[in-house]
């Protein structure tokens, strides 16, 4: 539900920002298990006619025959321009980890896999990180275990890679290091600072990330819910 500081909820407004981010883009996809970029690219799509959302799971919004592995071979024939991940830890280097941590042999706590996020990293233009939860158990200094990796070394060819990272609390642009661009309203730098566990460099002026718009909201509570409804019922009601 909306804060009393705000009339959004952090849900909408990282949805409404997220959508931001593949602004322009002809082919958004998202994978499985994934609601919240599910709704931001069903806002990407009703906000722009030359955008398409394919999500994973979902009857309506989804042109794949053959899951997965189609979704594969469109990431390697270009035909992919932006995708959503997140992991259990991100950090400094984009690197994520979808496996679990401490020893991957013996892990602590088990994530859901890495799946096909490497292949992915590497061949989609235009990855949007995403995380929840901003804290230092999940941005960390170091993953445990690199499911896929932020940069390559020289020589390496890679068409993909991480562009931002959005957040409850921030956004970042990553170029090698991430860059803090701006932090939400209701928060601070020494949040932010104090909840990231990897340094990172300023933007001069820091700014106030703008708040969702009239008509994103709008889009948001109206035909993104029922859209997004088909494939993540109880996302959407708690959307209401």
């Amino acid at each position: 539900m909306p804060s009393r500081a705000t009339d959004y909820s952090v849900t909408e407004l990282m949805i409404a920002l997220l959508a931001r981010e593949v602004a322009g883009c002809d082919h958004v996809v998202v994978g499985a298990l994934s609601p919240l970029p599910a709704a931001a690219a069903l806002l990407a799509q009703a906000s722009a006619a030359g955008t398409r959302a394919t999500i994973l799971g979902s009857k309506r919004f989804n042109c794949f025959t053959d899951g997965a592995r189609e979704l594969f071979d469109c990431a390697a024939e270009s035909r992919i321009d932006a995708f959503f991940l997140s992991g259990g830890q991100i950090d400094g280097s984009a690197n994520i980890n979808l496996v679990g941590i401490g020893d991957p042999a013996a892990p602590k706590v088990r994530f859901p896999g890495s799946f096909g996020s490497a292949y992915l990293y590497f061949l989609v233009p235009r990855i949007v990180l995403f995380r929840e939860e901003h804290s230092r158990r999940s941005l960390v200094s170091k993953v445990d275990f690199i499911s896929a990796p932020g940069v390559s070394p020289p020589g390496v060819y890679r068409r993909g890679g991480p562009k931002v990272l959005v957040t409850s609390l921030a956004r970042f642009s990553f170029a090698g290091c991430f860059r803090l661009e701006s932090v939400h309203p209701g928060h601070d730098l020494a949040e932010v600072e104090a909840a990231t566990g990897f340094d990172f460099e300023r933007a001069d002026p820091l700014r106030e990330t703008p708040a969702p718009t009239s008509a994103e909201l709008a889009l948001i509570r109206g035909r993104v819910r029922e859209e997004v409804a088909e494939a993540y019922p109880q996302f959407a009601a708690r959307m209401a």
